[in-house]
């Protein structure tokens, strides 16, 4: 729920357009997209084999780099939620 949350919010900020999702053996992914014809913007996947090491969450950028990983959800959407905010002047 909480990544169809921040899904909507792009979406309403005019960022992402489209979005994707991928059901495998070892693990789930969410791929969102500026447009559906090219390579995903973020990419958040959940492996929980890793749940144990380094966090069964994963941020990836647009060029497949881990920009975030950890074992709870909030905290590795923080990069992705901080490009929503915005200044407001007086």
């Amino acid at each position: 729920m909480r990544i169809l949350d921040l899904y909507g919010r792009m979406v309403a900020a005019g960022l992402w357009k489209d979005y994707a999702l991928n059901f495998d053996r070892d693990a789930a992914s969410f791929s969102a997209y500026r447009r559906s014809a090219e390579r995903a913007t973020a990419r958040i996947e959940k492996r929980p084999a890793l749940r144990q090491r380094q966090g069964m969450w994963a941020l990836y950028g647009e060029a497949g780099q881990v920009l975030k990983r950890g074992h709870d959800l909030a905290s590795v959407l923080s990069p992705l939620e901080r490009k929503l905010l915005k200044v407001v002047e007086d």
